[in-house]
């Protein structure tokens, strides 16, 4: 029964366990954030457009920032890179409470924040994607990665709830980025009682040069480029959530909330159940079957004409979403040699924000184009049978054995 479960042995770590918890109240006034700001913007505004640029807005600092500061993380101390940038994100939360409370009423300055925001977070994930292998043994990080994996999805079904009922109070905007503010102080807390560590990269410097680097290296590691691009093809081609509210609107007679917390519910499920995970050494294996349940439960819930068989299957994809996140992370992390681990993090971070956004983009192409069955089931029985023929087509990571490569490390 204790491999059946979540694996918790992470937590007997003092630093990682500080990091889990601080994680796990920082991602909850993260989302509380993240759900007031379009809805001010549209108070403020009332369009649709605004609110939609506020994803854009975000977007591209990531990107930007997502790469070079995964390039300064392997060039500086992490815990004080992401001490820095976590503190910046904290002071534009005490900057977006005080626009509120002192009623500035400006979209422009809600955006410059937003973007702002957006580029210390992208830093910021960088570094913590590449500290915590530093943290925990090396047949710890799945454990490690379902954990908080598993915090930071039951933060995003609690965040947005939250924000709902704070959001509806006389001055609400203000209590909800106040809220934030406090629940992020835990997160600072736990990142300045982390120790020093050591430059990974004595003799880089961040800069297009490193960051070019780290890009010749993946593209140079069929393993590690193929984790990238089966969780690119799951994002573009089976993402589902664009196509809710019409689903809602057309073939459920309403019911557009149960079908955007299921796949957290199931990512949340798959978390608690996730003892086996770390047990797991064909990973490359595990990870394109996870893709494939994915995949697979999307496409038959888009044939489903009851809102509760779909929000059963759409549990089921986030189980399985859970799972390939985790070893999607845990090949990164345990692959990648730590001195360009922080330059791969910044890959990630651009590819994990990047790739659900495009998967709307052409999802609400296809359905306008198309037909919604097409867009929705058809683009996911075409990521089944692109991510089988390219994952056993690439042999090193269909073969990928995590135990034979930690052998291969140490004696190298």
């Amino acid at each position: 029964m204790a491999r059946f479960f979540a694996d918790t042995r992470p937590l007997s770590i003092p630093a990682y366990r500080r990091v889990f918890l601080g994680q796990g109240t920082a991602v909850v006034g993260m989302m509380i954030t993240a759900v007031t700001v379009p809805v001010q913007l549209y108070e403020l505004t009332r369009s649709s457009l605004a609110v939609g640029l506020s994803g854009v807005v975000g977007l591209i600092p990531v990107v930007v920032f997502g790469l070079y500061g995964g390039a300064v993380a392997d060039a500086v101390d992490r815990r004080k890179l992401v001490l820095v940038s976590s503190a910046v994100s904290w002071v534009v939360t005490l900057a977006l409470l005080t626009q509120s409370i002192a009623d500035v009423r400006s979209p422009v300055l809600i955006l410059g924040l937003v973007a702002v925001q957006s580029g210390s977070f992208a830093v910021s994930a960088s570094g913590r994607g590449a500290i915590l292998p530093l943290l925990v043994p090396a047949e710890l990080v799945p454990a490690a990665n379902a954990l908080s994996y598993t915090v930071s999805t039951l933060s995003q079904v609690l965040g947005p709830l939250l924000a709902g009922v704070l959001v509806q109070l006389p001055g609400g905007f203000a209590y909800a980025y106040a809220t934030d503010a406090v629940l992020f102080t835990a997160s600072l807390y736990a990142t300045a009682r982390l120790p020093s560590f050591a430059v990974a990269d004595r003799i880089g410097r961040p800069g297009l040069k490193s960051i070019v680097e780290g890009l010749r290296f993946l593209g140079g590691n069929p393993v590690l480029m193929m984790s990238f691009a089966v969780d690119i093809a799951a994002m573009v081609l089976a993402t589902p959530e664009a196509l809710f509210p019409q689903a809602a609107a057309t073939r459920f007679d309403g019911g557009v909330g149960p079908l955007y917390s299921a796949i957290a519910a199931g990512s949340i499920l798959a978390g608690l159940l996730s003892g086996w995970i770390g047990g797991v050494r064909r990973q490359g294996v595990a990870l394109t079957l996870a893709v494939v349940v994915w995949s697979a439960a999307v496409a038959v819930a888009g044939f489903a004409h009851s809102l509760w068989v779909a929000v059963g299957l759409l549990v089921v994809a986030g189980a399985a979403d859970f799972v390939s996140a985790v070893y999607r992370q845990a090949i990164l992390q345990t692959f990648v040699p730590d001195r360009l681990r922080g330059r791969l993090q910044g890959v990630f971070t651009v590819v994990v924000n990047g790739g659900p956004r495009l998967g709307d983009l052409r999802a609400g192409f296809m359905a306008a184009a198309t037909t919604f069955t097409l867009a929705w089931s058809g683009a996911a029985l075409l990521c089944i049978a692109v991510v089988l023929v390219a994952a056993v087509c690439v042999r090193p990571f269909w073969r990928y054995d995590t135990r034979e490569h930690q052998l291969a490390e140490s004696s190298a």
